[in-house]
């Protein structure tokens, strides 16, 4: 096939002013909203994986893999590279016993090398531990039920599927991709530097991350998320002297820890305000003495209301939009904590964090690139989703070096609780508009 010149694509481009187009594009696809005949073989292939697809969730939901349950994750993790090794991926486990983890999944394909290069992020662990409760997969009707059905066991079974698809068209041939499935994505192993270590070379091998977690709806519609905010948890004690409540505010004894914990969590309710970042205080504990438990969930204090309490503990979380923000709201926040009330003094420490991931120019042009996808199959366009309505997770580590989009999972509610639940009819348009995007990615030069 011929191909137009550079200037010509350029033109091209201009007259249909299509973010998503490029050069390699322009010479071996349709008009802008509309499938290939190619495709159109891709969508079909698409459409017969949804069984298959619910079948594999049932499998996976029915292992227990709670992030310490080591054995359950790696089983988990053994069916996938199964899976995986089937669709021609060469796959290996990662065992992440340093860090106090079961491992991770990492599977390469190798394709013709002139696409651009695809990193797929998902995560095998969930939230419910070997001894919960809630253990199986109950369906009814389009609605299945159980641990992770939808954070996010579905978005494994959708990966597979899209995959799947493509293999049987001979699509997948020229598709250049790296998997990493993360072991502990709900608990993540420290240092970071360790645990994700793998995704982050990986995404120097990458120009684009697809992370499979859910797919976010508003009202009733499906929304790009071209964003994550970042989570960092962070730890704050207060102390001062102690004595007779009768000497508060006195000269030698001063305002008490309690006071000066207020202060400081007042002033960060005042003072942080910035749009797309929020900061929750979690747990507070203080007396004449306070602790917290190990996990440091749950505390102990003592006192008497003529007792000057000596110590005081929080614990909260901060959620930024940039690293950049990150920084300076942290810098704020031990400026705040240094300015210490009469006789009492305070330290301020932060956990290590999950990045942001900003939303970007590049990020905007995958999504158009998948609301032209969306066009092509009948589906309405997707409107940017709100950051503050995503948490925190992996592809954030990477969003330095790619573009990236998230939400290529099903549709659920109740994630991380019993009673999570997916609806199963969205498979359907997920498994196509995934095998579609990688089908182009593919091709993009």
């Amino acid at each position: 096939m011929n191909h137009p010149s550079r200037s010509a694509c350029a033109l091209a481009l201009l007259a249909t002013a299509t973010l998503g187009a490029t050069c390699g594009q322009a010479a071996g696809t349709a008009a802008p909203g509309v499938l290939t005949p190619r495709e159109a073989r891709i969508a079909s292939a698409a459409r017969a994986q949804v069984a298959p697809a619910i079948g594999l969730l049932e499998r996976l939901v029915n292992i227990n893999s709670g992030t310490m349950n080591r054995t359950g994750v790696t089983q988990v993790g053994r069916v996938m590279m199964d899976e995986l090794g089937k669709l021609g991926f060469t796959v290996r486990w990662v065992p992440m016993d340093s860090v106090g983890r079961a491992g991770h999944v990492v599977a390469v394909h190798a394709g013709s090398g002139h696409g651009r290069k695809m990193l797929l992020i998902g995560h095998l662990d969930t939230v419910f531990d070997l001894d919960s409760p809630f253990q199986r997969f109950e369906r009814r009707g389009d609605i299945a039920e159980g641990p992770g059905v939808n954070d996010m066991k579905d978005g494994l079974s959708i990966m597979v599927a899209a995959l799947r698809a493509l293999q049987e068209t001979g699509d997948l041939r020229n598709a250049d991709v790296r998997i990493v499935l993360s072991g502990d994505e709900e608990n993540a192993g420290t240092p970071t530097t360790v645990s994700r270590a793998d995704m982050i070379d990986a995404a120097k091998h990458s120009d684009v991350a697809l992370e499979f977690e859910a797919l976010a709806t508003q009202d009733g519609h499906d929304m790009g998320s071209i964003s994550r905010r970042s989570s960092a948890s962070w730890s704050l004690r207060a102390t001062s002297r102690s004595g007779h409540s009768s000497g508060i505010f006195s000269e030698g004894v001063g305002d008490g820890a309690v006071y000066e914990m207020a202060r400081i969590l007042d002033a960060f309710r005042r003072d942080l305000r910035e749009p797309n970042a929020t900061y929750n205080v979690g747990l507070v504990v203080a007396g004449a003495g306070a602790e917290l438990n190990e996990a440091e969930t749950a505390g102990h204090a003592t006192g008497k209301t003529n007792v000057i309490p000596a110590e005081a503990i929080a614990r909260g979380d901060l959620r930024t939009l940039s690293n950049e923000q990150t920084e300076r709201l942290m810098a704020r926040m031990r400026a705040i904590a240094g300015q210490h009330l009469a006789e009492t003094s305070a330290e301020l420490a932060f956990s290590e964090s999950y990045p942001a991931m900003p939303p970007t120019a590049g990020n905007r042009r995958l999504l158009a690139m998948l609301n032209d996808i969306n066009s092509g199959l009948g589906l309405e366009p997707m409107a940017e989703l709100d950051p503050l309505r995503r948490g925190a997770g992996d592809i954030a580590f990477v969003a330095d070096r790619v573009d990236g989009l998230v939400g290529f999972g099903g549709v659920g509610q109740g994630s991380h609780a019993p009673g999570e639940t997916v609806d199963l009819s969205s498979f359907d348009r997920q498994i196509q508009r995934t095998a579609l995007l990688i089908a182009r990615l593919a091709q993009q030069r």
